[in-house]
């Protein structure tokens, strides 16, 4: 299905005008992706780590519905799950998991057989009970399917940013954009940003964020701004088999290098700059191949 007949379909099933599924104060990011397998929860969850570290009370919401990958990248476990708020009975702090490294959250769960039965009455809901989590928490990480399904569209527009991740492949960009183009259609006041994932230096993240923020400019009027980026790191990699987030196994790796300057970025506005150094260059020499 190419991209064009994707939006079509989109556009004929249009998401319901959706309230930010929080009461409070907190901060509502979702973060999304155009395709699988670009780092998406990764980020998150080790995101929402930094910004622990930074004082503030972060809330991860595992929205890959039928999933569990938050609790795989922490090496948690836990019984109840997003989906388990359907039930009769069932709250918030029944589902809510402290876990490790500071990090709480909901589970997104494993029954994807639940997940593809989702319905509209069953989102709202879903919404109710999630409510009571902006008391909660400074920030609100949602992890988002990826992808422009109607369950992703309906939780970054309810959101009060959205961070879409990418990586300079260009499937990834072309999937990439038709999330911008998607967003950019029912987004009353948009607010995106870009993150770049897996480039090898600065001048490469450079490259792809002028290329989409041009041309959602010129074909969208869409403005997208770029948080930051994350340098191929051979500690990610590590950190994934070892279930233990790479800022936790690693803090002084680049990767984590860039997740702390990116923190700095949503929280005070700055502008990120991470150099890769001499020891960086050594490791691009010796480890990485393109």
């Amino acid at each position: 299905m190419d991209q064009a007949e994707r939006l079509r379909k989109l556009v004929e099933k249009r998401p319901e005008t959706v309230q930010s599924p929080v009461r409070g104060n907190a901060r509502v990011i979702a973060v999304t992706s155009g395709k699988g397998g670009v780092g998406k929860t990764n980020l998150t969850v080790n995101l929402a780590i930094a910004l622990g570290m930074k004082g503030r009370r972060v809330l991860v919401i595992d929205a890959d519905l039928g999933m569990a990958n938050v609790e795989v990248v922490l090496g948690s476990s836990t019984k109840k799950h997003l989906l388990n708020l359907l039930e009769d009975g069932t709250k918030l702090a029944d589902v809510l998991v402290h876990g490790p490294y500071g990090v709480d959250y909901i589970s997104g769960g494993s029954g994807i057989e639940k997940a593809q039965a989702f319905d509209g009455a069953q989102k709202g809901q879903l919404l109710v009970k999630l409510m009571e989590a902006g008391e909660l928490a400074d920030i609100i990480l949602v992890d988002t399917g990826a992808g422009l399904g109607k369950n992703v569209m309906d939780f970054i527009l309810a959101a009060d940013q959205v961070l879409l991740i990418t990586t300079p492949e260009p499937t990834a960009l072309t999937d990439a954009y038709a999330v911008m183009k998607a967003y950019s259609m029912y987004a009353p006041e948009p607010d995106l940003s870009l993150i770049v994932n897996r480039v090898y230096d600065e001048r490469e993240s450079r490259d792809v964020v002028a290329k989409l923020t041009q041309t959602a400019s010129r074909f969208l009027k869409l403005d997208v701004g770029c948080l930051g980026y994350v340098y191929e790191d051979t500690a990610v990699m590590r950190s994934v088999r070892r279930q233990m987030p790479f800022l936790i196994l690693q803090p002084e790796a680049i990767a984590s290098r860039c997740v702390r300057a990116m923190a700095d970025s949503l929280l005070y506005g700055t502008t990120m700059a991470v150099r890769r150094g001499w020891r960086g260059f050594l490791q691009q020499i010796f480890h990485f191949s393109r």
